[in-house]
């Protein structure tokens, strides 16, 4: 059963970074498309930032710009380099394939305060 564990979370003041990891228990990345999501309290899940396979990204419109997804095969690693931070921001983020097919992990909580 494939596993995922996001890390890299933690409370920052506007305009400060964070940088999130998350680790997937098996080998997928040769094949599927990597995103990051995000649940603010009393909203709904949503996506945040795309990785396909070959390394193509897309971004949900606030945060492009500040956020970069990145992805590492030989350590089945998708990370999220995350600058800028605003207290929109503030989330639990989520790692999954886009569309999500995985069992969610327990995510991660950034919290940004103003």
């Amino acid at each position: 059963q494939v596993q995922l564990v996001e890390s890299g979370g933690g409370l920052v003041q506007a305009g400060g970074s964070l940088r999130l990891s998350c680790v997937v228990s098996e080998s997928i990345f040769s094949k599927d498309t990597m995103a990051w999501y995000r649940q603010a309290a009393r909203k709904q899940r949503e996506l945040v930032a795309v990785i396909t396979s070959s390394g193509s990204t897309n971004y949900f419109n606030s945060v492009r710009g500040r956020f970069t997804i990145s992805r590492d095969s030989a350590k089945n690693t998708v990370c999220l380099q995350m600058n800028s931070l605003k207290p929109e921001d503030t989330a639990v983020y989520y790692c999954n394939t886009a569309p999500y097919s995985l069992d969610w992990g327990q995510g991660t909580q950034v919290t940004v305060s103003s």
